[in-house]
């Protein structure tokens, strides 16, 4: 999940989703690489390596705190993936560590997801709950119950270890990239330039196929959570007809356990008429 940045659902009321996006990849993948390329020469082999690093760093952190401003489970992934890569940026590193390093926001996927398969709920209920975003008590507990149904937890289980399997075969396969295409010695141009080519193939190569694995889990969740409620035909959540839904699932099942409460009194009378004999002086 390494393109996680673009995952943000809420915007700067004045950014359109189509330009958020293209920010998140021209800043995020595109100025680094020219950076690397055209920038070593006039501004130093360290400088333009550190800023290739930390501009894409910014731009979350910016994104968090000033235009987006809501936080949750994916901003703060974002935000930590970002501080983590900042961090990073500071290693001086070359060879198969360098190749480690550039691979770490990959593992991080892999421990956060892959390591929620062994929890109580895995991390992808708190994406769902986001995405469904309940906004009152009652909607809230609804939700609960939805997402406790054993069909959609087996989804939420198998989505996380979607993202989690996906994440752990694209940094391997990013590890070895990085390895094999960037043999030069930290701290001259050719390093700097041969970052830029491999980031270049990787930023594309692993990225696109990460944001696929990403739009299957969550059609996965959703799929199970829809399959739940009486009707999924037309729904509009900007309507509220998913609500409307929910709460016709909410009625069914008290109605259902109302029918349970009329069925089980019959069957307990005749308990009840011999204890009540029983009680009876003779």
């Amino acid at each position: 999940m390494a393109s996680s940045s673009g995952a943000h659902d809420a915007l700067s009321p004045n950014m359109s989703k189509s330009l958020k996006l293209t920010l998140d990849i021209v800043i995020g993948a595109a100025v680094p690489i020219v950076i690397l390329k055209y920038g070593t020469a006039p501004l130093g082999v360290l400088p333009a390596y550190l800023l290739a690093g930390l501009v894409p760093v910014a731009w979350v952190l910016l994104d968090l705190f000033v235009l987006t401003r809501r936080f949750n489970f994916i901003s703060a992934y974002g935000g930590w993936s970002a501080v983590m890569r900042g961090v990073l940026a500071f290693w001086f590193v070359d060879g198969a560590l360098f190749a480690f390093k550039d691979s770490a926001s990959y593992l991080f996927a892999v421990l956060v997801f892959g390591g929620s398969l062994f929890l109580s709920a895995p991390i992808t209920r708190a994406i769902a709950l986001q995405g469904l975003a309940p906004d009152t008590p009652e909607r809230r507990a609804w939700t609960d119950r939805l997402l406790n149904e054993p069909r959609v937890k087996r989804a939420l289980y198998k989505s996380a270890a979607l993202i989690g399997g996906t994440n752990l075969v694209f940094g391997v396969a990013n590890f070895f990239i990085n390895w094999i295409l960037v043999r030069e010695s930290f701290g001259t141009a050719a390093f700097n330039n041969q970052v830029a080519n491999v980031n270049a193939i990787t930023r594309v190569a692993l990225v696109l196929p990460d944001m696929i694995a990403l739009f299957w889990a969550f059609r996965l969740m959703y799929k199970a959570i829809y399959a739940e409620l009486p009707s999924a035909e037309q729904v509009d959540h900007r309507r509220g007809d998913f609500w409307t839904l929910v709460q016709r699932r909410e009625d069914a099942l008290a109605i259902g356990k109302t029918g349970e409460q009329v069925d089980a009194a019959p069957a307990a009378q005749p308990a009840l008429f011999a204890r009540s004999a029983a009680a009876q002086p003779s």
